[in-house]
């Protein structure tokens, strides 16, 4: 009982925090649409603060006074600035889905110590969280939130890599860090030029994939009906559905005909131009942190710290930014990176000293 009633309270404040923050949202958001929803969406998460209220105070709890977090809505809106409607979506769209499977995992376990009214006002909780989900997967299709992804991974390598070139090339050109510069920046164009040309051809691979499947499907459905259903069970069961439920949706859906092929193998994707621009843009981007103090610098020696603390800086942006949109802890996501980018810097320093050793090339 005592479980259940903490996850109870923590339910009534985070639907009190959403409704806050799709409020605030709403007052600087320029698309009319997306301004609307929000509204909706803010007026929903108080109804549903409301039924946590009442469902705690029912048990002689007081529900604790809810906090508003000013940091999460700032970084929230400052997202939307940056990076756009899309990121937002993506990020909004993780949380109503982790809201779903909590709230589903509760209504399971704690079946038997709910009433009758409680259950259906739950489950009515739930459908209402499915329908934002569904609203924000609309609006990342709308504002292309998948560059997203791309951007960041390609920030991250940019950084990481370059990183690794220059501080390994400080090693050996101590006494020349605009050759370390240079050196940098060319291999970080070519870098980009390799990202961008392989998310290109990943995506427009992917897609010319899809195609042929639907293609073959469209051309089952016309020459063996059966032949296609078996098709559409076999994909639905490899994505989890039981048997029995497959069966019967795959014959409902053999009589859809084209409809059908569109619903197992859905249309619209990513587009491999853009992809290729986000990805390799962004790998530059990445790139100018740890090369710009090498232009600066009088030596190699002095330029290294510099360029670690500019990489370990936006190492730590791009982390929170993929923390964000991912919901997993900030702090631990800027360790992961920044430790994970720093450490590949100081193996490639290492390795650098090495080369300068057994080569003898550091007066060049």
């Amino acid at each position: 009982m005592e479980e259940m009633l903490e996850l109870a309270t923590k339910f009534y404040e985070d639907e009190y925090a959403d409704s806050v923050l799709y409020a605030q949202l709403a007052k600087g958001e320029k698309d009319g649409r997306i301004k609307e929803e929000f509204l909706r969406l803010s007026q929903i998460e108080s109804k549903h603060a409301k039924f946590w209220h009442d469902f705690l105070e029912s048990r002689g709890v007081e529900p604790p006074r809810p906090k508003v977090r000013r940091l999460h809505i700032v970084s929230v809106r400052l997202l939307r600035r940056l990076l756009g409607p899309g990121a937002v979506a993506s990020l909004l769209e993780m949380g109503e889905n982790s809201a779903i499977q909590k709230y589903f995992r509760y209504l399971t376990k704690y079946a038997e110590d709910l009433s009758g009214g409680e259950m259906e006002r739950l489950k009515e909780v739930i459908i209402d969280e499915l329908e934002h989900e569904r609203f924000f997967e609309e609006s990342k299709r709308r504002f292309h939130a998948e560059n997203i992804r791309d951007l960041v991974l390609g920030m991250n390598d940019g950084l990481v890599e370059i990183l690794g070139a220059v501080t390994g090339l400080s090693a050996v050109y101590a006494n020349a860090p605009k050759l370390v510069g240079i050196s940098g920046l060319i291999v970080g164009v070519a870098g980009s030029l390799s990202m961008g040309i392989g998310a290109f051809i990943s995506v427009r691979s992917q897609r010319q994939v899809n195609e042929a499947l639907k293609e073959r499907m469209s051309v089952l459905f016309r020459i063996s009906p059966d032949r296609a259903k078996e098709e559409i069970k076999a994909r639905l069961i490899e994505g989890g559905v039981p048997e029995e439920i497959a069966e019967k949706t795959a014959e409902e859906l053999s009589r859809k005909g084209d409809a059908a092929v569109k619903l197992v193998i859905p249309e619209g994707g990513e587009n491999e131009v853009r992809s290729a621009l986000y990805t390799g843009l962004a790998y530059l981007l990445g790139v100018a942190f740890p090369v710009l103090p090498y232009f600066l610098a009088s030596s190699s020696i002095v330029a290294l710290p510099f360029s670690i603390l500019f990489a370990g800086a936006a190492l730590a942006i791009v982390a929170t930014l993929v923390s964000i949109l991912s919901g997993i802890s900030i702090r631990t996501k800027i360790v992961e990176m920044v430790t994970t980018g720093l450490g590949a810097a100081f193996m490639s320093y290492l390795f650098g000293r090495l080369m300068e050793s057994v080569f003898h090339i550091s007066a060049l």
